[in-house]
């Protein structure tokens, strides 16, 4: 990974947290135990602090950031989508925040909240617990279901074990020239993936 301190304050990553090597950390990032940061991932903490809590993951080429003197917090367990700005604001625990959404400075997001893809969240934007947003600017549209809690539960899971799965055997390669025999499987919910 790119780590880099500013004003004399260093990024701390937690051993059993996974941070891809093209993701960049700069200064007050505070990454606590199993969490997962993907490839692309910058998380700049030159202005204020940005927290991850434990076991919540950040997709690849998301961005995080805020204002001088904020505190950015993914709560635990958060599920921040792939390509998702966060500025400035709090995720509440056990909250998805969908793919290419954007949720702004000082916004507080209900734990156990769905934010659709593509949502936009104002500043200041509040909401309570197990709320579905929806929408640019995003509103809340009605309650997140148990089903849909248990999906974005079981989604987190596969990030919480993909922690592991990178720690013990992430490796950079060189790419094969043909399918091998045998091909093993991933070690993901799906053992029946197959090669063309």
């Amino acid at each position: 990974m790119a780590c880099y301190r500013i004003d004399g304050v260093t990024p701390v990553v937690h051993p059993t947290a996974y941070v891809h090597p093209t993701a960049v950390l700069i200064g007050d990032v505070i990454i606590k135990q199993g969490c997962y940061v993907g490839p692309g991932a910058c998380i700049r903490g030159d202005f204020g602090r940005i927290t991850m809590e434990q076991e919540s993951n950040l997709q690849d080429n998301c961005v995080v950031h805020g204002f001088a003197g904020s505190h950015t917090v993914i709560g635990k367990r958060g599920h921040i989508g792939h390509g998702a700005i966060l500025h400035g604001c709090v995720i509440g625990e056990d909250t998805l925040v969908g793919m290419n959404a954007v949720v702004m400075d000082q916004a507080d997001i209900g734990a156990e909240s769905i934010i659709a893809a593509a949502a936009f969240v104002k500043s200041k934007f509040s909401c309570e617990p197990r709320s579905l947003l929806m929408g640019s600017p995003a509103k809340v549209t009605r309650q997140v279901s148990d089903e849909e809690l248990k999906w974005k539960q079981t989604g987190t899971q596969e990030y919480v074990n993909l922690t592991t799965r990178c720690l013990d055997s992430l490796v950079e390669c060189n790419p094969l020239t043909v399918i091998d025999d045998n091909r093993p499987a991933l070690k993901t919910g799906n053992h029946d993936l197959k090669p063309d």
